[in-house]
């Protein structure tokens, strides 16, 4: 036994010795490892904050173990360059993450370089969406700079070129990274796998895999336009048939069937709009107030959702026009644009309409002037091409001047078309969100009174004034009243006679939680932000904000007759994705592979999101936390009931990837057809 423990001994100390002798020969790479190690649980603990998850850590440290391990294959002195540069690609990738997730409330995508053009519009917001916690994880690299110049310092590198023998600590380090990633492999489930490739649930993903893993695998993801096609496909088919069948719904008619057949529709895409505008006034005036009186007058949807994912505006665009979801990597518009999709257009060109798009911006922004024809559109009216650029605003021409022209435009077009269909895209409510400060009041005014002299004295604090959300407030009041004014035009010009109007926002205005938790805390006496220890302190949970994402969908007309019909409010769940069958429905059309379902001819109101979250009428679901906020504390919501909800989620998510990716309703059509010509 004695001999035993004498035995232990030695191997222990040689251990030991064995790694601070490899330490000692290996600072450099030491100081990578843990440099980005910190820095992977940094932007973890600073997003989804799960401080003691060890699968993130074992995962992030696998893959900087293998990256590190390729520097061996340079001389010691070029070492450092080879460290310095996956080091910066690491600080960035946790900086833009940081950046990209306190406004989007998820992490970024390489997709997102094929769309990067498109903020450059928007570059002059940059300012308005870093915050100093973004910049923290520069240490790193710094740090790194700074050891090597110590090393050189101290001739380090001429004395490792020496003692080091490469192949052997290449084979040490690559020897390390398998058993940690061996440790990392044993905590997985089947679902971790699956939501890894699947990637559309992005926080549970980093949760899981950490950040490097999430990034180096959505790389290969943002392939998929190129890759997936070519693998995969008979798999996606097979899935494609049997949710169609198992899904399949014959239509019903209901009190809103064909009521406005044949009749002309104009749709504004309002940009950023949120519902809670049409509810709000700031020192008495109201925000919206003609987006108010057109809910008050017509059917009025206030518990209605974008689905938009990294495509923002063009998401919704894709989404409302086809009831699919955006796609899980990358964007329609860029990506998969050469797809056949069917859409409200192309059914309603079946039907005579002539089918028209107009914007305030450049043409090719989300490639708009190439998808316009793919969705079926007969002519897309935008910017310098076919607009007078008089009032420049932002990022373009301005939504009063944009409305005014296009009014001329759709007159021409009523004149030589019986029927036609059209969608103005808002352009003006985009953020920066400048150029209209002094539309409202955005100061708070109240009086003070001195408790010795009893002298009142009015006080004014900014308030508002300086913040994003008050910036907001200023650009979405102006893009009320470009509404109201546009009416009006129409009115004026005949163009409401026998024609409906379809308003939508197309999705949130992405501003920080942080800002409305400052609006709705807001201490006039201090000018600042109540305390959590304030007795009147109410705070705006992460919940809050996402379910105060909603925007309007309001469907009006002119008709009185018909007016009287639709005249209601619709406080069911809605998405983006019920609009063509709900609109269809009026109109007398139908899609067949509609994904949402006509909101007066079902009861069960579902809406997902692409992150994999979803809502119905009694409950939101967190599927990244496995976390849920019901509506009505009296129901009791069982295991069966999520499960049902979490498995449709993830199908519909599954089975509109698919489609877009694998084209698989032009495949299915030619299909279709070849049998059909076979049995001829």
């Amino acid at each position: 036994m004695k001999k035993f423990g004498h035995k232990l001994i030695g191997v222990l100390k040689k251990t030991k010795d064995n790694i601070v002798y490899f330490f000692h020969n290996n600072i450099l790479f030491t100081t990578f490892i843990a440099t980005s190690l910190i820095n992977g649980c940094l932007i973890r603990f600073l997003t989804v904050k799960n401080y003691t998850a060890i699968s993130p850590i074992l995962a992030d440290l696998a893959f900087i173990l293998f990256v590190g391990s390729l520097a061996y294959f340079f001389k010691p002195k070029n070492r450092f360059k080879y460290y310095i540069v996956w080091s910066v690609i690491f600080t960035l990738t946790c900086l833009i993450n940081s950046v990209y997730y306190t406004n989007y409330i998820s992490f970024t995508s390489f997709s997102l370089l094929a769309t990067s053009l498109q903020l450059a519009g928007v570059s002059d917001a940059l300012g308005t969406i870093m915050e100093i916690k973004d910049l923290c994880y520069i240490w790193a690299p710094i740090t790194l700079i700074f050891v090597h110049r110590k090393l050189l310092k101290q001739g380090y590198y001429k004395k490792l070129r020496i003692k080091e023998k490469p192949k052997v600590a290449v084979l040490k380090v690559l020897v390390a990274a398998t058993i940690v990633l061996g440790f990392f492999v044993s905590t997985l489930t089947g679902t971790d796998i699956s939501r890894l490739y699947k990637q559309w649930n992005r926080e549970y993903v980093v949760m899981k895999f950490g950040i490097y893993t999430y990034q180096g695998n959505d790389l290969i993801a943002s392939l998929k336009p190129q890759i997936s096609p070519l693998f995969g496909y008979d798999t996606a088919a097979k899935e494609f048939r049997e949710y169609y069948e198992e899904n399949k719904e014959e239509h019903k008619d209901n009190e809103y069937t064909n009521i406005f057949k044949d009749k002309n529709v104009i749709v504004i895409h309002a940009e950023s709009m949120q519902n809670y505008l049409l509810n709000t006034e700031i020192n008495g005036q109201a925000i919206a107030p003609n987006l108010k009186k057109l809910s008050e007058e017509g059917m009025y949807f206030s518990n209605f959702y974008s689905q938009e994912s990294v495509g923002t505006s063009s998401d919704t665009e894709f989404t409302y026009s086809t009831s699919l979801l955006p796609a899980s990597s990358g964007t329609v518009f860029v990506s998969y644009w050469d797809r056949e999709y069917p859409s409200i257009q192309k059914f309603l060109k079946e039907e005579d309409y002539y089918v028209f798009s107009m914007h305030a911006n450049k043409g090719n922004m989300w490639n708009r002037e190439v998808m316009h024809k793919q969705l079926g559109y007969d002519r897309f009216y935008y910017y310098d091409k076919d607009y007078k650029l008089d009032d420049m605003v932002g990022l373009g021409l301005s939504d009063k001047s944009f409305f005014k022209q296009s009014v001329q435009k759709i007159k021409t077009i009523s004149e030589k078309y019986d029927k036609y269909y059209g969608v103005l895209i808002m352009l003006t409510n985009h953020t920066p969100f400048e150029g209209f400060e002094d539309t409202l009041d955005l100061t708070y005014k109240y009086t003070k009174t001195d408790e010795i002299t009893g002298q009142k004295t009015e006080v004014v604090n900014d308030y508002l004034k300086n913040t994003t959300l008050g910036k907001y407030f200023t650009t979405a009041h102006y893009a009320d009243e470009a509404i109201g004014e546009f009416v009006e035009e129409l009115d004026k010009e005949g163009l409401l006679e026998d024609t409906v109007l379809v308003i939508y926002g197309d999705h949130d205005a992405k501003i920080k939680r942080g800002e409305y938790d400052y609006y709705y805390n807001y201490n006039s006496e201090t000018d600042s932000k109540r305390s959590k220890n304030d007795p009147e302190y109410k705070e705006f949970t992460k919940y809050d904000y996402e379910l105060n994402r909603k925007v309007p969908f309001i469907i009006w007309t002119k008709d009185k007759a018909l007016k009287k019909k639709i005249n209601k409010e619709i406080k069911t769940v809605t998405g983006m994705y019920d609009v063509l069958p709900t609109l269809g429905n009026m109109l007398g059309i139908e899609d067949p592979y509609a994904l949402g379902h006509d909101v007066f001819s079902t009861n069960d109101h579902f809406v997902v999101f692409p992150n994999g979250n979803w809502i119905t009428d009694k409950m939101y679901y967190d599927s990244q936390n496995g976390e849920a906020i019901i509506f009505d504390e009296a129901s009791v919501i069982s295991k069966d009931y999520i499960s049902k909800y979490t498995v449709r989620a993830e199908k519909e998510i599954a089975v509109s990837n698919d489609i877009i990716v694998h084209d698989l309703i032009k495949k299915t059509k030619e299909s279709a057809e070849v049998i059909k010509g076979g049995q001829k």
